[in-house]
Order: structure tokens, then sequence, then C-alpha cells
């Protein structure tokens, strides 16, 4: 493995595109990241369109890992909007290479989006998770823990309602 980071790399038609298939791979395996699959690169398109926009004006921050030049991992460090809420940041969109499970490049990925924070100077992160996707405990390994829960917030499907659980990590 010779994983690497960038943040904020340049934002080319080809990268635009690999953002959008790692997206659409991530979904289509199960991954709680905005979508239900089956989903299409259309589907898909105009939120990582947004996401990346946002990217491309400041807003935001894309922290992108690669492994032998292939993008294998990428958040998004989402600004909160609101200037009483400058001092903490939201993570987004916490994806990894379906079938590379295992190799570490989730733990990787939350450690260099900790490092990158703390250059913010930032007082804390905080991601939310979908209940029943099992990932609570994978944040849990990183410091993040829940503080909030809405009660059947994100419908995944006709009669399968979802907890939006609120998980909180302090850099300070």
């Amino acid at each position: 493995m010779s994983l690497s980071f960038e943040l904020d790399p340049p934002l080319t038609d080809d990268l635009r595109e690999r953002v959008l298939k790692l997206w659409v791979d991530v979904t289509n395996t199960g991954g709680a990241v905005g979508f239900v699959p089956p989903v299409t690169a259309a589907d898909v398109r105009p939120t990582a369109e947004r996401s990346l926009d946002a990217v491309q004006a400041g807003t935001d921050r894309l922290l992108a890992g690669f492994d032998d030049g292939e993008l294998v991992a990428l958040l998004f460090v989402a600004d909160n909007g609101h200037f009483l809420k400058q001092h903490w940041r939201t993570l987004k969109r916490v994806m990894v290479t379906p079938g590379s499970q295992g190799r570490g490049y989730g733990s990787a990925l939350m450690l260099q989006a900790e490092a990158v924070a703390r250059k913010m100077d930032l007082d804390a992160l905080q991601v939310t998770v979908r209940s029943g996707s099992g990932t609570e405990d994978f944040y849990a390994r990183f410091g993040y823990r829940e503080v909030g829960r809405v009660p059947s917030a994100l419908r995944v499907g006709p009669g399968d309602d979802r907890d939006e659980i609120v998980m909180w990590r302090e850099l300070r």
C-alpha cells in the first residue's frame, strides 16, 4: 500500500468523474453516503457536483486518498455555514473504495481528517451516520461519541425508517 492524501486536489474533469464513480460504487455496495442502492451516475451527479462546487468555491474541503494514483478514499470537510459554528466542521460522505476494506484506508482517512482539522485549528468534528449501517463502532474507534439521535429521520425505503445518529469528536 502506498497510500497518500491530498487536501483540495485540483478538480479536473477526470477527478470529478473518479469521485462520481467512487460515490456510485460505494452506494451500490451498501455504503450510507446519501443514497439508497441501486443508483446510477446520473442519480448521484447533481449531489456530487454541488459538493465539488463547494470545494471549488473554497467553502468546503476535499480530502482524497490515492493508492498508486488510484482514488481509493475521500471525505468532505464541510463548513457549517454559520459564524457561530466556525470552530468545528462536519465530515461528510466518508468513502472507501468497495472491496478494499481491511487494508486500513478508512482508518488512515480518519486519522488524516483529524490532522487536517487540527491544522485548521478546529475544536471538534461531527459526523452523522445512518442507524443500521454499523458504522457507529468504526467512528467510535477514533474517539467519536454519540451525542444525539433523530428517530426515523431517514427513510431508506417503504416501511424502513432509520435514525440519524450524530457523533462528535472533540479535538481539544
